[in-house]
């Protein structure tokens, strides 16, 4: 992974946890106590603690259910990381198509591209956006939080959006506040119908993937003047009331939209990477899956949904020096149902479930091999 690299200068940039933008309170009853990397993965948690700390460590949020929208869903909303970490589903390995992650002294932020029907977001959905406020006050999603580790260890803070849409995605946290803007203005999040590189402006390139120092940007919808001072800009709304008997309309904000922001900051220092990955089988990654997975694990022949309903299938397990400790096999039954069972030459590890192909087979399989290489409990 890359979490440790550049961190001693993002510290500096960051300064010390400022109390004005750290979060207080408790992390809420569908999280963990507190941000944790190397969690079980977990594909029906609904955890709802993001992390951003590196442009392969970090989350998002996502539906909990397949095919819904974001606008439907926004107060149950659950994380999804690239890595294994805070109770929360993982992101599946190809689903990401670009990752530009920045880091500023005022914000800490990642965006890019990907298919995230594949994290349960209906396709064609123009997604909507996720922040601490919501409607009630409680957040969008309720008890959703976040931490960042720009100090050189995880703080909570308290401002941060995050916008979702079947294709795009972009994240930002305020880690700091100056004399000019609070944390709450340059997480500005009530101009969610601009998108994504409008309100939180960077490197949109498609296909690619880099990790940049930037300056800050202007917070949203805010633009310099000539004279040195700021225009605001606010979205336009418009409604009705009743005056006197007499039917009058009201409008807040501009009839003319700026097209783009202020500005996209500088950046320097950058890294080009080839991909964010985790390395987790994706066939694992399915609807319900638990398991503990230590990175360099070598699994061979894991089986795919794709195998005849006739067919037993019997899978080698290896370990990272190569080892065979385990055989599992597979049977799938003509009444669409898989019997997953396993024995281990090595250790008395066994494990039974029963799963339909296209939705637990692979999981189960690949949850008893993890089992019979001891490398954590699993949930059958």
């Amino acid at each position: 992974m890359l979490s440790t690299v550049l961190l001693g200068a993002a510290a500096v940039m960051a300064g010390v946890a400022n109390a004005q933008v750290t979060a207080t309170g408790t992390m809420g009853v569908t999280n963990p106590t507190a941000a944790s990397l190397g969690t079980a993965v977990n594909m029906s948690s609904y955890a709802r603690l993001l992390s951003l700390n590196a442009i392969d460590d970090f989350c998002v949020f996502a539906p909990p259910e397949t095919g819904s929208t974001i606008g439907d869903t926004e107060a149950i909303q659950v994380a999804w990381c690239v890595q294994p970490r805070n109770d929360a589903r993982v992101i599946p390995d190809g689903t990401l198509s670009a990752v530009h992650f920045v880091r500023t002294p005022l914000y800490w932020q990642v965006q890019g591209f990907g298919d995230f029907t594949r994290m349960n977001i209906a396709e064609g959905d123009e997604g909507g956006e996720l922040d601490p406020h919501g409607a009630t006050g409680d957040g969008n999603p309720v008890g959703g939080n976040v931490t960042c580790n720009a100090t050189g260890s995880d703080v909570s803070y308290e401002e941060w959006m995050n916008y979702m849409s079947y294709q795009q995605f972009c994240l930002r946290i305020c880690i700091a506040e100056n004399s000019t803007y609070s944390a709450a203005i340059e997480c500005q999040h009530t101009l969610d119908e601009m998108g994504c590189a409008w309100v939180m402006p960077g490197d949109y390139t498609n296909g690619t993937f880099t990790d940049c120092e930037a300056d800050s940007a202007y917070p949203p919808g805010v633009y310099p003047l000539a004279n040195g001072t700021t225009s605001t800009f606010a979205q336009r709304y418009t409604g009705s009331y009743t005056n006197s008997g007499t039917l009058a309309y009201w409008t807040i904000g501009y009839t003319s939209t700026p097209q783009t922001a202020a500005s996209t900051p500088a950046s320097s220092s950058c890294t080009t990477y080839s991909t964010v990955s985790n390395g987790i089988p994706t066939a694992a990654l399915t609807s319900g899956a638990y398991f503990t997975y230590t990175p360099g694990m070598t699994f061979t022949d894991l089986p795919t949904t794709t195998e005849s309903a006739s067919t037993v299938i019997e899978s080698a397990l290896t370990d990272s020096a190569g080892a065979t400790t385990g055989t599992a096999q597979v049977t799938v039954a003509a009444t669409d149902a898989a019997a997953v069972s396993a024995s281990s030459s090595t250790a008395a590890s066994a494990g039974h479930a029963v799963f339909a192909p296209s939705t637990g087979l692979v999981a189960g399989a690949f949850s008893v091999l993890a089992a019979l290489a001891g490398v954590g409990a699993v949930m059958l």
